[in-house]
């Protein structure tokens, strides 16, 4: 279905200078976001099916990976970041049919990206200990917290090279080898998770009883099934991008370590900004955690579950924004503004669209999107008003996503970044910490809600001035 030969050909259309009608742009903006968003909603599925498991075992079980959970997205955005710096550049050479080039960019950033991670992984270790204490958290959920994350931090290497792996297939056009993989990895946490959170259980099934083995590790259970589940999926992503891609294949290829220093420059134009933002980001992310967590246990889990829950909403947007990146960046690359120009409204009138559509969901399923994660009734009562508040905010969070991507595609990060942390500092945060004591959580997302429709309003007016396609690299 996906990567069939007519999207080829018409990708092979933006590389050849061949016109493309309206038809045409929709079909390959569909056919390239489809298996994106399924990548994007089974990745966030995954995070989904870990917070229902940690669930079962009672909001302090589920507190313990929200306290930290904020910080966990800061050190795996670093890992995304310094894998774009060298995927946009990839899509760039793509685009302008210099396979050569994109293949060099690709051996400069998994020698880059891994020396990179093996320093932030021995940060990460190295403040696993009295994080949830930073972070405020009680004593009760110190143990479980700082496992979790541990774990999660012994990981980043090969999450690092996975990440880098699969941007490199998306920016090349190959969105359903990436997609495969994170159903793949969905499915192998699942398993993972089943035997080593629970310990050994009785199990009934079709009438049988029957003992099931299990290790019995709880929170920390499920940081190592994540972490397994990257491992596999990782390497098969390496795998494919090195050895299968037609674009990227590295065998045969002359490997040498010496930097090239251009391509690393360039990297770091997309990826210190990148890195600066979702530092600054997740360091508001773990503010606003701390403004959540003197409400207490039943506040903390339920925001981490809304927060899980509210990104089966927004997913799509990141899935229509990877194919967003890949055609404006390839339409930059092949010296085409214009067709950019076009790919960039479609992709970001499309996912406002569904993104309007996923927040009505979410305002009419709330309570059962948070009941399956929590038997807790006081959680699951905070955790559905804080998506109903958040809904309304969805169409505009769409616009914020997708034409970030769009600017992501042409090279443009430095000034969106700047974007991104505004709203965030001086809007989101503001309001937050003035709500919070007033409305409780709620206070919390309304804060977001009314952030986040400003984030989009301020992205639009950029994505019309059209200054994101002023942006270029040097070969």
């Amino acid at each position: 279905m996906f990567s069939s030969d007519k999207d080829n050909a018409l990708l092979a259309m933006i590389r050849n200078g061949s016109e493309m009608n309206g038809s045409q742009k929709l079909h390959l903006i569909v056919q390239l976001s489809i298996p994106s968003i399924l990548a994007q909603l089974t990745t966030i599925m995954m995070f989904y099916i870990d917070a229902s498991m940690v669930g079962s075992l009672g909001a302090k079980a589920s507190a313990s990976i929200g306290i930290v959970e904020s910080t966990t997205w800061l050190f795996g955005g670093l890992t995304s970041a310094a894998a774009l710096g060298f995927s946009v550049q990839a899509a760039h050479f793509i685009g302008a049919n210099d396979f050569m080039k994109a293949r060099q960019v690709f051996r400069q950033g998994i020698m880059a990206t891994l020396l990179f991670t093996v320093i932030l992984t021995s940060v990460c270790v190295m403040i696993a200990g009295p994080l949830p204490r930073w972070l405020g958290g009680g004593e009760d959920i110190h143990a479980d917290a700082s496992a979790y994350f541990t774990i999660y931090c012994l990981a980043l290497p090969v999450y690092q090279i996975g990440i880098l792996s699969s941007s490199m297939l998306k920016c090349s056009g190959n969105m359903r080898i990436p997609s495969m993989m994170s159903i793949l990895m969905c499915l192998l946490d699942v398993v993972f998770n089943y035997f080593l959170i629970y310990e050994t259980r009785p199990v009934s099934l079709f009438g049988t009883t029957f003992t099931m083995p299990g290790a019995g590790m709880g929170v920390p259970g499920a940081a190592l099934g994540t972490a397994l589940a990257y491992t596999v999926t990782g390497a098969l992503l390496v795998w494919f991008a090195t050895v299968r891609s037609p674009e990227l294949s590295l065998r045969g290829e002359k490997w040498t370590f010496a930097p090239l220093w251009n391509y690393l420059r360039n990297a770091a134009k997309v990826s210190l900004p990148m890195g600066a933002q979702y530092m600054m980001m997740s360091g508001a992310q773990i503010v606003s955690t701390m403004i959540v967590a003197p409400l207490g246990n039943i506040a903390i889990a339920a925001n981490t579950l809304a927060i899980t829950a509210e990104s089966l909403c927004y997913m799509p947007g990141y899935g229509i924004g990877d194919a967003a990146t890949t055609l404006v960046g390839q339409s930059i690359g092949a010296g085409r503004p214009r067709l950019a120009r076009s790919f960039a409204f479609r992709t970001v009138g499309m996912g406002m669209l569904v993104m309007a559509l996923m927040g009505a969901v979410m305002y009419v399923f709330a309570p059962q999107m948070i009941g399956v994660m929590t038997p807790d009734e006081q959680v699951r009562l905070l955790g559905a008003q804080s998506l109903r508040i958040e809904a309304f905010a969805e169409p505009m969070f769409a616009a914020a996503i997708v034409t970030y991507s769009v600017c992501l595609g042409a090279g443009d990060t430095l000034v969106p970044a700047c974007m991104n942390l505004a709203s965030m500092w001086l809007v989101r945060l503001t309001l937050a910490a003035w709500l919070a004591p007033v409305y409780g959580l709620r206070g919390v997302w309304m804060a977001m809600a009314v952030e986040l429709t400003f984030r989009g309003t301020i992205f639009l007016v950029r994505l019309f001035r059209g200054r994101w396609m002023k942006k270029s690299f040097s070969s």
